[in-house]
């Protein structure tokens, strides 16, 4: 799950680690008042999405035209009246696609006098299931770019769990940035700080882009993302709180709300498959004959007919699927439960395009004769290659 820069913040001040004052505007109305709150005599006005590129970003609308979602702001006025300028609009970015996300929040912070912009992150590093430190001198900019085009300017280190953070760590990190005297200090305490909240809120990727030496020479937080780990979310009704559902695809939204294990992807053909090695040996498949999977979707071991049914209607909600295939191997799972919600969905939604059905395992007879006998414009295949050729055929001819 992630959250906004806003709310990041906050979580970093409640810390405390360094960062700019700002409020967030809901509302066109409000934005005048918030930024009388603050001190100026610079404003800063984000548009908050979840999606990096911002500040190079463009709204689609022509009022707020291709001057990015991050922009300065020397009166009160002019704060509010670019806020209102972006509220509601659809901002563009190298991460969002070209249908861009629609701004629903603003934040206004203070401005800060910065000297340099430098890189650093946390993540979970699965190779060594540690938690990885990533730092740069080249901060403001993508680490993507950085990483392909000057990789030596890249420091990566993990900490041992047993051992723990020491502040050898933060001092590994204030050299690999260049800073001297007080600041390293600041970078060790603030190595220390970023490292508790990643392990107290069980996050995934905390980054902060960029951390900025100001001109007096202190160090500043004045950008973040935070991701975290959707299956803790339980132990942490303070972040789960946070959660906007407005940034999320609605496909994914409810999939989660029915436990369905479902991420959207680019391509033609639908996928409904229990077990995650399954679907991705199907999403390989139909990759091999010639298409593009549309999502992945494991509705899990012991799915009902309820979930199979939301699993169908969510997958024809898409309107890139033009064919589907239903992949079950019936091992906890029932081949007749599957049979049963497609019908269902089928006769709540309709079928528009072709389905392809591959049923093996537990009651695979009663399965097939539940599909056969329900009168339903389905394609039947005896193994994963059969109904993976057809569903392409079917598709693309």
């Amino acid at each position: 799950m992630n959250i906004h820069e806003y709310q990041a913040k906050a979580l970093l001040r409640a810390y405390g680690a360094p960062v700019s004052d700002g409020r967030v505007v809901l509302k066109a109305e409000d934005a005048k008042t918030a930024a009388g709150e603050l001190d100026g005599p610079i404003w800063v006005v984000k548009s908050q999405i979840h999606a990096g590129g911002r500040g190079k970003g463009h709204f689609k609308e022509a009022e707020a035209g291709d001057k990015g979602g991050v922009r300065i702001a020397r009166s009160v006025s002019e704060a509010a009246e670019l806020a209102r300028q972006m509220l509601g609009r659809t901002l563009v970015t190298h991460q969002t696609g070209p249908a861009g996300k629609q701004v629903n929040r603003i934040y206004i912070e203070d401005g800060s006098d910065i000297a340099r912009e430098l890189y650093l992150a946390l993540l979970v590093d699965r190779q060594t299931s540690r938690i990885s430190f990533v730092c740069s001198t080249e901060g403001g900019m993508d680490i993507e770019q950085v990483a392909h085009d000057t990789p030596e300017k890249i420091l990566s280190f993990s900490v041992d769990p047993a051992t723990g953070l020491s502040d050898f760590h933060g001092r590994r990190v204030a050299f690999a940035l260049g800073l001297e005297g007080a600041q390293v200090k600041q970078c060790v305490a603030l190595i220390k700080t970023l490292y508790r909240l990643f392990v107290e809120k069980d996050m995934e990727m905390l980054e902060i882009n960029p951390l900025v030496l100001t001109k007096d020479g202190a160090v500043k937080c004045l950008d973040a993302k935070m991701g975290f780990d959707g299956n803790a979310l339980y132990r942490h009704p303070d972040i789960l709180a946070l959660r906007d559902e407005t940034e999320e695809d609605p496909k994914e939204l409810a999939a989660s709300k029915f436990d369905l294990n479902y991420i959207a992807l680019d391509g033609e053909i639908g996928c409904m498959v229990n077990g995650a090695g399954l679907a991705m040996a199907t999403m390989d498949i139909i990759k091999l004959y010639g298409a593009e999977p549309a999502n992945f979707l494991d509705v899990g071991g012991g799915a009902t007919k309820e979930k199979v049914t939301e699993a169908f209607k969510i997958i024809t909600s898409d309107p890139n699927v033009k064919g589907i295939l239903v992949n079950i191997f019936g091992g906890i799972m029932r081949c007749d439960i599957i049979a049963e919600g497609i019908i269902a969905a089928v006769k709540e939604v309709g079928l528009k395009v072709p389905l392809v059905v591959r049923l093996e395992g537990t009651n695979v007879e009663l399965g097939k004769e539940i599909i056969k006998n329900s009168g339903l414009n389905v394609i039947a295949a005896d193994d994963l290659k059969d109904g993976a050729q057809k569903i392409v055929k079917a598709v693309r001819g």
